[in-house]
């Protein structure tokens, strides 16, 4: 599959360390407007040098993605479309059709094979160590090292279900990881069927082979179905799979990196900090611990390895490959759902947005509980709908303002769900806030006006409040411009809030920040999405005020806070003199907060 990319792949023959320099660089690559994949031919770690190569960004720009899944995107989605709306076929051309799509079904079914290209080096027992693999840390912060791009293969307790997931994978030795399986996810519910039944747990980690096979692996696929199989269905050919050593999972055959071992379900062990896609840690929580019984590579293998934290990234590209790929099955629970799309600086669940044709008054509402209440979707934080008259989803300036124009508060809901356990924001862990909005249709109360400028804004609010401290306005050619104001947090955002109203007549949505986003609408969007509980965090009262600032106990906020994931400035200097950071300017590289 990596010959069929070569044209996209940057390599990199300078020995680069596998704590920090190699990550730093491919996080670096990911920010580019045209990004390529990296090949690190000398990773090293100190005097130590690796013979696995290391790749990075696989996932580079949607040409490769394009390359990766072999067809364009929506054609899949096309495809998908036609077998769940497929009907009886009447005539003779209707049945031909009919077994086309039929047998495309026929090629999701995995085969097992014998001789696997993952096969050819075999380490048991003492010799399967994963100080052997150039495994990444990250983030200065982070707990360790961490296999970030891991296939995780499991199976039900009675083996009737199958899955495979992408976890994170912390190693605390040579022969131990710890699995982060989040609660919500399908290997977590499979392993408390061995805890409750006192049983190991199989585990296999599968490293690189098809790029396919990884996105699979991410892949929202419904509770107990194989994500396989949707390999084989866009590959047009059957899965093959092969039988590990050490326990009875299958695992792809052409796989660079076969981890294999089993954990027990009675053993948990501290797991994080890590420096996480929502570019905030994760915090350090127990875990289930994997034992390795043995690895086995091809002749030649490659490491793949993702970096994650502050957008854009790499998930940018397979998050969008998710969004039109399942769009089809998204309609089968919402029909006049239109389009959707889940920007990356609002880290895909923390923000999405729905076109639909809405037919009666309270469509989008109804829309908005049957998408919160479907498998991932459920994550979904803050849903905006928007009619069909709207621009391009992804046309973000000229959406925001159609928004504006129609925003009602009105029709403002605010509801109450589960939020993925990676959200550091919500009231309660893994229960909080959801934002809906409808702006499919309306009409403000008053007629568009001159708003006053920044500065003159700036000085009637430092009158109200001192602690303002800067005040940055857009999109003041709408109905309902927004102002951000940065303020010094000596006092909660509420109190602020209560004192400013008074301006109302100069107000229509004040968003709080505490941090330096005012004058970057880009990662203003992922802050303030990040950092908001719309239970505690918006109020309605003849203005909208939003509490994007960073929580603590002036908030009431009694959970802890983790801290923003950020570049090493010594690793960051050391690229530069190194001549390796090119083809991206200073302004960029501020702009997403790497310097």
């Amino acid at each position: 599959m990596l010959e069929n990319l070569k044209d996209y792949i940057k390599i990199v023959d300078t020995p680069l360390d596998v704590n920090l320099e190699i990550p730093h660089l491919a996080y670096i690559e990911a920010k580019k407007k045209n990004p390529k994949i990296l090949l690190f031919t000398n990773p090293v770690e100190g005097d130590k040098k690796y013979d696995i190569p290391v790749l990075m960004n696989i996932f580079a720009n949607d040409e490769v993605v394009e390359k990766i899944f072999g067809k364009n995107l929506d054609l899949i989605a096309k495809e998908i479309e036609e077998l769940i709306k497929m009907k009886p076929p009447k005539t003779l051309s209707e049945k031909l059709k009919a077994f086309g799509k039929l047998f495309a079904i026929k090629n999701t079914i995995p085969k097992t094979v014998k001789n696997a290209q993952c096969r050819y080096h075999i380490y048991e027992g003492e010799s399967a160590k994963l100080s052997n693999l150039p495994i990444l840390k990250t983030w200065e912060k982070d707990g360790g090292k961490f296999i970030t791009m891991g296939q995780v293969y499991t199976k039900s307790l009675d083996g009737n279900i199958r899955n495979v997931g992408m976890y994170r994978l912390q190693v605390y030795d040579d022969k131990r990881l710890g699995l982060h399986w989040q609660i919500h996810k399908d290997s977590a519910h499979l392993f408390w069927e061995y805890k409750k039944a006192g049983k190991k747990m199989p585990v296999s980690i599968v490293i690189g082979g098809d790029p396919l096979w990884t996105w699979c692996a991410t892949a929202p696929m419904p509770p107990g179905i194989f994500e396989v199989m949707l390999y084989g269905f866009i590959r047009g050919k059957n899965p093959k799979l092969t039988k590990c050593i050490t326990n009875d999972l299958e695992v792809p055959a052409d796989a660079d990196i076969v981890i294999e071992g089993w954990c027990d379900p009675g053993e948990m062990e501290i797991e994080g900090m890590f420096g996480d896609h929502t570019g905030y840690y994760t915090l350090k929580k127990p875990f289930p611990v994997m034992h390795i019984e043995a690895i086995t590579t091809k002749k030649e293998p490659i490491y793949y390895a993702t970096v994650v934290g502050k957008p854009p990234l790499e998930d940018k590209y397979m998050g969008y490959a998710t969004e039109r790929i399942f769009l089809p099955l998204l309609k089968t629970t919402a029909p006049d759902l239109i389009d959707y799309a889940m920007p990356e600086n609002g880290v895909f669940h923390n923000l999405i947005l729905c076109k639909i044709a809405p037919r009666y008054p309270g469509h989008s509402l109804q829309i908005m509980h049957s998408l919160w209440g479907v498998g991932q979707m459920s994550f979904v934080k803050h849903a905006v709908f928007v009619g069909e008259d709207a621009p391009p989803l992804r046309d973000y300036e000229n959406i925001t303002r159609y928004i504006l124009n129609n925003f009602d508060y009105e029709k403002v809901l605010i509801s109450k769900g589960i939020v993925d356990e990676l959200d550091h924001s919500s009231i309660e862990e893994l229960v909080g806030g959801k934002l809906g909005i409808d702006a499919t249709n309306g009409e403000w109360r008053v007629e568009n006006r001159e708003w006053l400028k920044d500065k003159e804004l700036l000085e009637k609010l430092k009158k109200v409040e001192p602690l303002i401290e800067n005040v940055k306005q857009y999109m003041t050619d709408t109905k309902n411009p927004i102002c951000v104001i940065k303020f010094k947090k000596e006092k909660s955002a509420k109190e602020i809030f209560e004192k400013i109203k008074k301006l109302k007549e100069n107000l229509r949505i004040v968003v709080f920040i505490n941090t330096d986003e005012i004058d970057n609408p880009y990662m203003l969007v992922w802050r303030v999405t990040n950092n908001i509980d719309a239970l505690r965090d918006v109020w309605i009262d003849e203005i909208i005020g939003i509490d994007g600032s960073n929580k603590n106990h002036l908030d009431g906020f009694t959970r802890e806070w983790p801290p923003d994931v950020n570049t090493t400035y010594e690793v960051i200097e050391k690229l530069k003199k190194l001549g390796l950071i090119e083809g991206i300017s200073e302004e960029e590289l501020k702009k997403y907060q790497v310097i």
